[in-house]
């Protein structure tokens, strides 16, 4: 058995209204969707985000599209306006729900979702750090 965090298995996509946030994930396979609803229940969910979700967590099964949609209660700290956190909207949630780790089997564990070709920023980033290199005065 191996650990992965979600984010080598699965899309996702959030959102928020008000205090409620959500956060779908998603399989590309059979196998991986098989392994999500085994492994990603409500209750792993919740403890994943601690003191940062005070309601209920609900899951949502979407089998058809090889999703699960999880709909958090108290997740953002009063809503856009009443939070005191620094980004409270819904769609930083997703990115923190794919960092947990689950448990899989070794035949899956060499898997790694694509992930896009940003080398081109190479060269751009390296300008922009000697642009920002102190200059010495005399």
């Amino acid at each position: 058995m191996a650990r992965l965090a979600l984010r080598e298995l699965c899309g996702y996509r959030a959102g928020d209204k008000g205090d409620v946030a959500n956060v779908a994930i998603f399989a590309d396979d059979d196998e991986t969707y098989a392994l999500i609803v085994r492994e990603v229940t409500a209750a792993r969910v919740k403890e994943h985000f601690g003191a940062m979700v005070l309601g209920r967590v609900d899951r949502y099964q979407a089998a058809n599209v090889r999703a699960l949609n999880f709909v958090m209660q108290g997740a953002l700290g009063g809503g856009g306006p009443r939070t005191l956190r620094a980004d409270g909207l819904g769609k930083t949630l997703g990115g923190a729900l794919v960092r947990l780790e689950i448990d899989v089997p070794d035949s899956m564990a060499d898997r790694r979702r694509a992930r896009p070709d940003v080398s081109w920023a190479d060269e751009i980033l390296g300008e922009a750090r000697t642009s920002l290199e102190p200059v010495s005065e005399p």
